[in-house]
């Protein structure tokens, strides 16, 4: 008997550093109202020149946590300095708030803490408002708009295998996939033949 693949059950937390111990504390749990829940005080391990920091953690809501490092006595590396690109934008979280008044809620919270919201987009399936936190991270809060469907998956699958495919033939190539209309192409190559063998 083949035993069962291993599962996850949620995200526990996710982490990043801070160079900015005060003010993360100050909008983690006095903005947003996240609770301070947990904070390990720690000598510095593993190589040698690793600082000594401290490692803490909000309730981030459904039993996760969002948590930071303080490396003590350090200095913020250039390259992890933030700057407006979409590349540094791409990293962040995203909390659900349950609905659109909700949402509407929020964006009057940040007004009222003086807090900029930098954008409130409708996507596909959620709508959102984002904004930074004090270390210039994205972060997100978002409802839904609709359920996800069992046709979303399917969609989802039939992208990402078009979009696999003309990467790797480019690839092969020397090219490298620059056009989104490419992968519309192929996908649409890909729905003409399920439909053309029968299956909707």
């Amino acid at each position: 008997m083949q035993a069962s693949p291993p599962r996850l059950v949620g995200v526990h937390h996710t982490a990043r550093p801070t160079w900015k111990l005060k003010e993360t504390v100050e909008f983690y749990r006095d903005v947003l109202g996240l609770p301070l829940v947990h904070c390990l005080v720690a000598k510095g391990w593993g190589p040698e020149d690793h600082p000594d920091f401290m490692h803490f953690f909000f309730d981030a809501g459904h039993g996760a946590t969002i948590a930071f490092f303080y490396y003590l006595g350090t200095e913020c590396p250039p390259r992890l300095e933030p700057w407006d690109s979409y590349v540094y934008r791409a990293t962040h979280t995203a909390w659900d708030c349950g609905s659109p008044e909700e949402l509407t809620r929020w964006q009057a919270r940040l007004a009222e803490k003086q807090w900029p919201v930098r954008h409130r987009i409708r996507h596909e399936i959620v709508e959102s408002i984002y904004f930074t936190d004090p270390n210039g991270y994205l972060i997100e809060i978002g409802c839904p708009v609709r359920p996800l469907q069992p046709l979303d998956a399917e969609d989802a699958r039939l992208s990402m295998e078009a979009a696999i495919q003309v990467d790797e033939a480019m690839k092969a190539r020397g090219e490298r996939l620059s056009r989104i209309q490419d992968v519309w192409s192929r996908k649409g190559e890909l729905v003409a033949a399920r439909l053309a063998e029968g299956v909707r």
